[in-house]
């Protein structure tokens, strides 16, 4: 069974995205919800490792209040493929490998296809913070870092590079989904974060790959980050136009 837990702070986004699809599904999932319009919960560490504990199925998913799964199939397909997964510590469905963005999923309005389109899991760096999944039995022995990821950012990509630290696994998997969001926010608290990060993993990698740029541990994140606005402004103007 999948338990999906869920961080929500918009009653009406989550009915209309999340919890419409769930409906739909053929197949027995746990659903655990954890209500943020009060901001009771200070980071998503803190609130998906409260929601993990609390989770009884063989898989956990972490997902977003704004996706919509599309299709009635859609847990039912995806337990059974991670049930083949060798080592298999996560799985998610947008990812990043070099530099190169790995998903089939569409994102924003109109909706667009988000990267490199994929038919077969394929191994990867890190993983998008959208949709991801992990076995109870990896996360008994892993939580998500509260002190590092202290905000809303990145928590995903920290239990990434922190998994692959035990030997596991981390997959994309090949299954659509529409993300309402484009997923943009570099806020101070991203980059507070980003930085945590970098220090934290930098004896371990030389350079994190995110779906949201890629950064060297070892150069200066000042200098980094100016590059990387520059690139995501550019970005959005092409959106826009195209």
């Amino acid at each position: 069974m999948i338990s999906v837990i869920c961080i929500y702070n918009d009653r009406e986004i989550l009915g209309d995205y999340l919890l419409k699809s769930l409906k739909t599904q053929n197949l027995e999932y746990e659903l655990i919800l954890l209500d943020n319009t009060n901001n009771k919960f200070k980071s998503a560490a803190e609130a998906l490792n409260h929601g993990g504990k609390k989770a009884k199925g063989k898989y956990l998913m972490f997902v977003h209040q704004d996706i919509d799964l599309l299709y009635e199939s859609w847990l039912k397909d995806v337990e059974n493929m991670l049930d083949s997964l060798p080592s298999f510590g996560i799985a998610g469905v947008a990812g990043k490998l070099d530099k190169k963005t790995i998903t089939n999923i569409e994102q924003g309005y109109p909706p667009k296809n988000a990267g490199y389109n994929l038919n077969n899991p394929i191994e990867t760096q890190t993983l998008d913070e959208c949709l991801f999944i992990i076995p109870k039995t990896v996360f008994a022995k892993l939580k998500f870092d509260e002190k590092v990821c202290s905000g809303w950012h990145l928590y995903a990509v920290d239990y990434c590079l922190s998994v692959k630290m035990l030997n596991l696994k981390v997959f994309v998997l090949p299954f659509s989904l529409y993300h309402r969001s484009y997923g943009y926010s570099f806020s101070n608290d991203y980059y507070s974060i980003l930085e945590k990060l970098l220090d934290k993993h930098k004896k371990n990698y030389r350079t994190i790959y995110t779906t949201m740029g890629d950064w060297n541990t070892g150069r200066s994140l000042k200098i980094q980050i100016i590059i990387q606005r520059l690139f995501w402004s550019l970005t959005r103007i092409r959106q826009k136009y195209s």
